[in-house]
């Protein structure tokens, strides 16, 4: 089946990303970038563990040479949920006015900086903002404050992205914000905070920088869409040749470094590929969209029971988000081949160069995915983080909801498709 085509066919993308610092030691120049914002005090948003390394102190302590107060505020949950991000809002609420923020770690520390930032500027509360049909998806009416992001794990690219990512924990399902003005304004991708990242933080990680990159080079074409007026305008406005350039380069980084960095964290070479893919796949996806494994996720994520991942902290069960991300992802593909085969192929070369093709290219690139998920250590399957056949159902009833992502589908999905794709991956190899 494909998608019908549209009365009055889009004819316009649209196309957005960060100002960009990248390179060795680019988290010393902050307190110049900020100096430049004519800012005066700063809230510098991380989480319990990185805060206990003392990298966060230090951004913080080099805004002083500059005028500029700052205050840390370190109580970021990995995986944020609707009770995480209101403790954080109304905490920065209770320590006075900031001029600017910096978010100092993975992207939970820069999804809880977003939703400080929204909360702080804009009247309302949390899920007044929440997408359709979770929460309202009112858009901001008043500008947000300079946000600088400073990640310090190789995957989500919510540094260049205009999307926070949550859990309602209520409805036991993750979904999100998403409005253009989320987008941090400068982007520091400094390799060297990525090496303490542990090897099952970067298979998890890889994964979501990987499935961004395919599901944006996959997605349905701007072209298929309605045309919008201007003020309809979204983020996700579908496969576009600015965000096909960026992802094709992010899987071409990924081929190369991916295995690497998680044997090797050391690797200097790999950590700084793995973090320019990330920045990269996350201009793809922040403008093109994701589908299908991303709306998987979310219910994945948010229905866990007792799964507990390596090098995860082990407080409570957790499945990451690019490991939820990933589990799907195969037969999210196979299912998406027929959409455009070409590139399907496509992307399985990129990510795999010289790997032979199979009689039926629909399989090559569930198999090339399936043998780096292998190779990494990733569970094999839905199965392998606690589901079982009798879940398919109440996974389903999660995906369904983000329609958001779906209507990026390059193919009309339903709940059959998506119970489909979730009953094969039970098991993957």
């Amino acid at each position: 089946m494909t998608l019908p085509a549209p009365a009055v066919p889009e004819n316009i993308f649209t196309y957005g990303a960060p100002q960009l610092k990248f390179g060795p030691g680019a988290s010393g120049e902050i307190g110049f970038d900020l100096s430049r914002y004519g800012v005066s005090r700063v809230l510098v948003v991380t989480d319990a563990g990185l805060s206990a390394t003392g990298l966060p102190q230090r951004v913080a302590a080099q805004l002083v040479h500059f005028g500029i107060e700052a205050l840390v505020f370190d109580e970021s949950r990995i995986e944020p949920t609707d009770e995480s991000l209101r403790h954080a809002i109304d905490w920065a609420k209770a320590n006075g006015d900031f001029d600017a923020y910096i978010a100092v770690g993975g992207g939970s520390s820069i999804d809880t900086a977003k939703a400080i930032n929204l909360l702080s500027t804009n009247p309302g509360e949390l899920l007044d903002y929440v997408n359709l049909p979770v929460g309202l998806g009112r858009a901001p009416t008043r500008a947000l404050k300079p946000l600088v992001a400073v990640p310090t794990t190789t995957g989500t690219g919510s540094e260049s992205t205009t999307v926070c990512v949550l859990d309602v924990l209520a409805l036991k399902v993750k979904t999100g914000i998403s409005h253009a003005w989320l987008r941090p304004t400068l982007a520091v991708i400094d390799p060297d905070l990525t090496w303490t990242q542990p090897a099952g933080v970067t298979a998890a990680a890889g994964m979501d920088i990987l499935c961004h990159a395919l599901e944006s080079y996959t997605a349905r074409p701007y072209t298929s869409f309605e045309h919008k007026e201007p003020d309809q305008r979204v983020p996700y406005c579908g496969a576009n040749p600015i965000a096909d350039m960026w992802s094709e380069k992010a899987l071409d980084l990924l081929a190369g470094s991916f295995r690497a960095a998680v044997r090797n964290g050391a690797d200097r070479d790999a950590r700084a590929a793995m973090a320019l893919a990330a920045t990269f796949a996350g201009m793809g996806f922040g403008n093109a969209g994701v589908h299908i494994p991303h709306a998987n996720a979310y219910p994945i994520a948010g229905r866990v029971r007792d799964f507990r991942p390596p090098d995860y902290p082990q407080a409570e069960p957790m499945v990451p988000h690019g490991m939820s991300v990933a589990l799907t992802a195969p037969e999210a593909f196979r299912f998406t081949f027929a959409a455009d085969p070409a590139r399907h192929v496509r992307a399985a070369e990129l990510l795999a160069p010289g790997a032979e093709r199979p009689d039926d290219l629909a399989d090559f690139l569930p198999q090339v995915l399936a043998t780096l998920m292998r190779d990494i250590g990733l569970p094999n399957g839905i199965a392998g983080v606690g589901y079982h056949e009798d879940d398919v159902d109440d996974l389903v009833a999660g995906a369904v909801q983000q329609q958001r992502l779906l209507a990026t589908c390059p193919r009309p999905v339903g709940a059959e498709d998506l119970a489909g794709i979730f009953r094969r991956s039970l098991t993957i190899w």
